[in-house]
């Protein structure tokens, strides 16, 4: 015997998830791609900010809970050694193969060097091959965690690209090649897209 009583609709709740701008300052991150909101951090309270922490500390969020993080012309004002503790703790907050986006002035950019605040070394494309544990094992082992102290213990898979200046943008990629090679300020910033390896 066939029932004719009419199923109940059943919405799904959405999922939350959780994107944080790390030194967004009064530039939070704009919710344009309807995936969620994002959560504005700084050491300083200000307009956009949602939570002020020091990154420089363990950050107030468990082992594989965020999905995404933005940082935008912020870990420059962090010294050698503070990015160092920046990368571990973003990789421990990641899910596994969650992102994030750091962009950088470029070390060859007259804007790595203006600001009085931005710590020595200015952040190269070299430093990013540091954060995989791989790479590491042969090529750095000396700053990896398991040999001092304040070294690496993050794996993240790094990939990056740069924002160069607008006359240069429409120009052929063997002149942009060259330009890179070059010219200073050829690139204004670098983007690095992070992946935390499963």
């Amino acid at each position: 015997m066939r029932s004719s009583a009419k199923l109940k609709s059943i919405k799904a709740e959405p999922k939350s998830i959780t994107r944080l701008d790390v030194g967004c300052g009064k530039n939070k991150k704009k919710n344009d791609d309807g995936l969620g909101e994002w959560t504005g951090i700084d050491q300083y309270k200000m307009d956009g900010v949602d939570v002020v922490m020091d990154v420089r500390a363990r950050w107030p969020y468990d082992d594989d809970s965020v999905d995404e993080v933005h940082s935008s012309h912020f870990i420059e004002h962090l010294t050698g050694e503070e990015r160092v503790h920046f990368y571990n703790e973003l990789y421990r907050v990641l899910k596994p193969g969650a992102k994030a986006t750091i962009i950088t002035p470029h070390w060859a950019s007259n804007r790595a060097y203006g600001d009085f605040t931005h710590a020595w070394p200015p952040v190269s494309e070299m430093s990013f091959y540091y954060l995989s544990k791989k790479w590491r094992e042969t090529d750095a082992p000396h700053t990896d965690i398991r040999w001092n102290p304040k070294g690496y213990s993050c794996d993240l898979e790094c990939a990056w690209g740069y924002g160069m200046r607008p006359d240069l943008v429409t120009r052929n990629s063997e002149y942009q090649q060259f330009a890179m090679a070059n010219y200073k300020d050829a690139c204004l910033d670098t983007h690095c897209t992070m992946t935390k390896k499963a």
